[in-house]
């Protein structure tokens, strides 16, 4: 598996990387994990290669991995793998097509992300890196034989967007059964929170593609009008300062709360200690955070998105908002203060939380697995010597070297329809002024 996030970063696409090893490896199965060196990291990873990165790439939480070909290829070829599967469109997913194409291995790819929602983290953000992000993710499904996509929603996307047709819905899993096992009181007695007080929560990333802007001025508007309630926000990131102010201007900072980053049972406790779990970000593939949420019995107020909506049934296990309508989540947030509005959300949230339990998910997973290798029978390069394995490794830079003439090839295009929308395609001009299709 090849990852541009990993422990110690906390975030959707690590926490799945990390759950969907450790339940194949209880499975019997072997794991190595491609990922970038880490401040912070354990100090003995059997089962992890870590590569040269860049920290904290431009102000964000992310890390540029920069692999070194030669170590890296030695670690794989000891390891002798059956599949690859990568984790991202770019930096260590190019990587991943490089070993694949090189070894002669299938490749499977989980579309964990909106891109185009995290431009903002790259010099010069505009409406083109958006395009340029879609792209770059959609051509890359074409070096895969299988895309997975972790929500029914995501997958109709990567149709719209004409992506390899190959795609099969697996959910990122949660273990639902730890998640349903919290004491929250402990958390309560740290910020003095009362026992008989609302508490509405929010977990993840503070950061700029979660729309916390927004969450935090709907929450504080419901603090407002109940002063009995308070917001625990579990997480760090940029948004931090900026939810503080909002907090500040409706004069409630003393009922919002921030813990930082939590992990294993204090995490969950924390949980446990929410009675409304609220959400806002529009950059979800599935929304991990909300199963955990539901694991722990707790009813999820948030905006229609994709990946959000196969995850909340509005009025079975929470409600789902149409718009960012900041008096509507309010409203909705005070309505569940009421322990008879939000109880019987909470038994269906428990309920539905089951089908995402990780277990489940890696079997299915799995099943692709077994289904894509079967499909490409046994051929190999892995025991190629000499000649046969420079040549296999130069039949994958020219694999990549396609890919990214598709990738510029399609973005040329998009440009070109930008800006004369009139001339393309079809229209009564002569060809020799249309953009070259190869």
């Amino acid at each position: 598996m090849f990852t541009n996030t990993y422990l110690p970063t906390v975030g959707g696409v690590s926490e799945s990387v990390q759950r969907l090893k450790r339940q194949l490896q209880a499975a019997g199965h072997r794991v190595l994990v491609v990922a970038p060196r880490l401040a912070g990291q354990p100090e003995h990873e059997d089962d992890v290669v870590r590569v040269a990165a860049v920290q904290h790439f431009n102000g964000s939480d992310f890390s540029l991995p920069v692999p070194i070909a030669g170590q890296l290829f030695e670690a794989i070829e000891a390891f002798e793998p059956d599949i690859v599967h990568s984790h991202h469109p770019f930096l260590l997913g190019d990587t991943a097509a490089r070993a694949a194409e090189t070894y002669g291995l299938p490749l499977v790819f989980t579309h964990h992300t909106l891109y185009e929602h995290y431009t903002h983290y790259v010099p010069g953000d505009s409406p083109r890196m958006q395009r340029f992000a879609i792209a770059l993710a959609t051509q890359y499904t074409w070096l895969c034989d299988r895309v997975i996509a972790p929500s029914e929603s995501i997958r109709q996307l990567l149709v719209q967007r004409e992506a390899n047709p190959e795609i099969e819905v697996v959910p990122s899993g949660v273990d639902t059964a730890r998640f349903a096992r919290g004491d929250g009181q402990a958390v309560r007695g740290e910020f003095a929170i009362a026992d008989e007080a609302c508490v509405f929560g929010h977990t993840g990333r503070l950061a700029r593609e979660k729309n916390l802007p927004f969450l935090t001025e709907a929450v504080c508007t419901a603090l407002v009008e109940q002063p009995q309630a308070h917001f625990l926000v579990v997480g760090d990131g940029f948004a931090v300062d900026e939810m503080r102010r909002i907090a500040q201007a409706h004069a409630v900072e003393k009922r919002v709360h921030f813990t930082g980053e939590l992990h294993g049972q204090t995490l969950i406790d924390a949980y446990h200690a929410m009675d409304v779990f609220a959400f806002a970000s529009h950059s979800e593939t599935q929304g991990m955070v909300i199963v955990e949420a539901m694991a722990a019995g707790l009813p999820v107020v948030a905006i229609r998105a994709p990946g959000v909506t196969e995850v909340l049934h509005d009025g079975r296990n929470g409600r789902l908002l149409e718009d960012d309508d900041v008096e509507e989540m309010a409203a909705v947030l005070l309505r569940l203060c009421k322990p008879v509005c939000r109880e019987p959300m909470s038994q269906w949230a428990r309920c539905m939380a089951v089908d995402y339990d990780e277990q489940r998910c890696a079997e299915r997973c799995l099943t692709l697995y077994r289904g894509v290798i079967a499909q490409g029978g046994p051929f190999t390069h892995a025991d190629d010597g000499g000649w046969d394995r420079v040549r296999s490794r130069l039949e994958a830079e020219w694999q990549m070297l396609r890919y990214r003439g598709r990738l510029l090839r399609q973005l040329v295009q998009e440009e070109w329809q930008q800006e004369r929308p009139d001339w393309w395609p079809g229209a009564s001009r002569d060809d020799a002024d249309r953009p070259p299709q190869e």
